[in-house]
């Protein structure tokens, strides 16, 4: 024990003398002798530009490069439940289950085995107006990736056994919705707000489920994905690869004339699903006409949802987040049964001071800029952006326009928003919930949601989730405006 302790003394003694001889040493902003420096970095580095390549049937291919050592590569087509017929009716719904299913050339296992084997990751979406599958892996792997995914989209075979697994995922997920009043809300929307093809619900009913099967799907896909409405995108690639590996598996695709979009019209309306529920969820929507080729009515509309913003009356994010919103001062804070109030905009193809314009606009930006920093959501943006303008257009074009909003410009834009016909849905009690007296208190929440119509080619997410993916709370396809508070 004794010599233990002894041993640690003496340590303590070399250590201080190490410390006190390391005194001596030169002061760190003095360059080390014999040690050369790598040269710093430029105070301003080109962002990339995005490179496109048509092929001759009509697919485009685009790409940018990045530094980082992990690629996104997604394959994009203007076809959603927009295009689904009444004998198609919730055909993009299974659609986006029965990616990276078995294809012609490998069965469900061995796609499985080949994105496991590279550390990939894959992912499908399907919206009113276009449907997308991703996959991301080290570049490094991006011959296998582009292969594997084009496989997969050009040449599923929808087995039996596979597409009646999935509909019984799809039954159970449509019974589910009474757990997730957001999602039905939406659903509803759009039901109330729309005649025509964006009245066509997204989520498959279940009325359609049982007649829902592999032909049906073929006979979609044949018809929707064509050439000319494809687009191959990718963030973190040469571009010159790229279409050397994927001119081949694509140049064969059909072309075909464009298919024009089924045309909406926005009527206004009102929804109300009766349930026993301690709250009450109301959604109110308003048009905003026109879509992302309007762009600075689509900037402005971004802002103003930044402006109302909104949230819960309690705030995980700490004490005053959110607090200079005009939905937390003008509603949040003054009636205290009112459990979340905010604002989005879903987008297809009042008085405010000049202090919280600015700072509605800098939060746009922000957002903006932030999102675009994900190499999955610059590789979605690229591809979503081409299908709806043609391009990619840079990001400080869409800036500019929002720097240049005024107080006119949203005071316009809310007057027309507020004059187009109003459309309401409900969930919960909303007998008691929407027309009680003042004095119960019941906990709700409103949201607010303005729809904006495009007519022709539209997209959202549009140029970033202007146009492609920026979550500012935007919803990535077409819109009328949609305002949703709980009760």
């Amino acid at each position: 024990m004794y010599r233990a302790v002894g041993s640690h003394l003496r340590t303590l003694k070399n250590c201080q003398k190490v410390f006190w001889s390391s005194s001596q040493l030169p002061p760190l902003d003095f360059p080390l002798p014999g040690v050369s420096l790598p040269p710093p970095l430029p105070d301003f580095v080109e962002p990339a530009r995005t490179k496109i390549t048509a092929l001759p049937n009509g697919l485009k291919i685009a790409s940018e490069v990045s530094t980082n050592p992990v690629a996104s590569i997604g394959l994009y087509v203007n076809c959603g439940s927009v295009y689904e017929t009444p004998s198609s009716f919730g055909a993009t719904h299974l659609l986006e289950r029965m990616a990276f299913k078995t294809t012609k050339n490998r069965s469900h296992l061995r796609i499985v085995r080949e994105i496991e084997a590279i550390g990939g990751s894959v992912t499908a979406s399907g919206s009113r107006e276009q449907m997308g599958y991703t996959y991301d892996a080290l570049k490094t792997y991006m011959p296998e990736m582009v292969e594997v995914l084009i496989d997969s989209v050009r040449n599923a075979v929808f087995l039996d056994w596979e597409v009646n697994e999935q509909l019984k995922k799809v039954k159970a997920e449509i019974g589910e919705l009474s757990s997730n009043p957001q999602s039905l809300l939406l659903e509803a929307i759009h039901s109330a707000a729309y005649s025509g093809a964006l009245a066509n619900p997204l989520i498959a009913r279940e009325s359609v489920i049982n007649r829902l099967d592999g032909t049906i799907l073929e006979e979609f896909v044949a018809d929707n994905y064509t050439a000319p409405r494809m687009v191959l995108a990718a963030s973190g690639v040469e571009h010159e690869d790229l279409v050397s590996i994927a001119e081949p598996l694509l140049s064969d695709l059909p072309k075909v004339s464009h298919l024009e979009e089924p045309k909406s019209v926005y009527i206004g309306g009102e929804y109300r699903c009766q349930s026993d529920s301690s709250k009450t969820h109301v959604a109110l929507a308003f048009e905003v006409p026109g879509g992302w080729h309007k762009e600075k009515e689509v900037m402005a509309l971004t802002v103003l949802q930044m402006l109302m913003g909104g949230g819960g009356s309690f705030s995980a994010g700490g004490p005053g987040k959110g607090m200079h919103s005009r939905l937390y001062l003008r509603v949040l804070s003054e009636f205290q049964q009112i459990e979340s109030f905010s604002a989005f905009n879903s987008i297809y193809n009042h008085t405010v001071d000049q202090v919280q314009l600015d700072r509605a606009k800098e939060s746009t930006k922000s957002a903006v800029l932030m999102n675009l920093e994900s190499r999955m959501v610059a590789s979605e943006d690229i591809g979503r952006q081409i299908l709806t303008y043609g391009e990619r257009k840079p990001v400080e074009h869409f800036l500019k326009v929002v720097d240049e909003l005024t107080i006119k410009d949203l005071t316009s834009l809310a007057e027309k928003i507020i004059s187009s016909p109003l459309t309401m849905a409900s969930w919960g009690d909303d007998q008691t919930g929407l027309n009680r007296s003042k004095s119960v208190h019941r906990p709700q929440r409103v949201q607010l949601l303005w729809l904006a119509d495009m007519q022709g080619t539209d997209r959202a997410k549009g140029s970033h989730e202007l146009a492609g993916t920026w979550d500012t709370g935007v919803e990535p396809w077409r819109s009328a405006g949609l305002a949703q508070l709980e009760l």
